[in-house]
């Protein structure tokens, strides 16, 4: 039982757990900034899906994903990826310059 709670734990640390911001917009529609919309998007369809089955289990997963730690890692990858993501968009935009500049001429 202990090593399944703790299978359960890792699982929610992995895919994130914040359920209304899952449904608040589409994968498509989002920031392509925000990373963790898809495993959060994940995270909700095994809640839905561990919820119709065992709604106690459900409520488990919901505790869990609400502790501090989780949440903190929870808020730690999302400060870094976004870091990571804005540094990616400005490497983009001076490679974009470059090619522009150097091989294209303009």
């Amino acid at each position: 039982m202990l090593q399944s709670r703790a299978l359960v734990i890792a699982l929610i640390l992995l895919l994130g757990t914040t359920l209304p911001e899952v449904h608040s917009k589409s994968v498509f529609e989002r920031d392509r900034r925000d990373w963790l919309v898809i495993p959060d998007a994940i995270a909700a369809y095994i809640y839905e899906t561990v919820n119709k089955m065992s709604p106690r289990v459900g409520q488990f997963l919901v505790d869990a994903a609400q502790t501090p730690v989780i949440a903190g890692t929870r808020n730690f990858l999302i400060r870094e990826t976004t870091k990571l993501s804005i540094l990616a968009e400005q490497l983009m935009e001076k490679i974009k310059n470059l090619w522009y500049t150097r091989v294209l001429g303009y």
